[in-house]
């Protein structure tokens, strides 16, 4: 798995089409003070595990490093040449954030999870 993590005092985005049948309609959406982390799952995150709960880690000390409680996990597969197939990467990263849910990894943190198949 790739990330790229910033710290946005803004981030805002307005959907021009819908990339996935299953996924619920989405409008536009404006973030103030948020870790941004772009996901790039690759194939070799299906059989190893454990890279999703690493991502929730990382996100969660990157969003008390910079004092916010805003995550957003954004789909991006551009960061690295394979990647693996929509519906194993999306699974992968709910299976991560249902984990963290459990475990209360996030506290008082709002995670938003953004996916596209691009």
């Amino acid at each position: 798995m790739r990330v790229l993590f910033w710290y946005c005092d803004q981030f805002h985005w307005s959907p021009a089409m819908k990339t996935l049948e299953d996924a619920p309609p989405a409008g536009p959406a404006e973030n103030e003070t948020t870790v941004v982390a772009f996901v790039h799952v690759e194939p070799k995150d299906m059989e190893t595990g454990g890279a999703e709960t690493k991502l929730v880690k990382n996100a969660k000390w990157l969003a008390r490093k910079w004092d916010t409680t805003k995550v957003i996990l954004h789909s991006f597969t551009h960061l690295g040449e394979e990647k693996a197939e929509p519906d194993q990467a999306r699974e992968l990263v709910e299976s991560g954030l249902q984990t963290a849910g459990r475990r209360g990894l996030f506290g008082d943190s709002d995670a938003l999870w953004i996916f596209s198949e691009s």
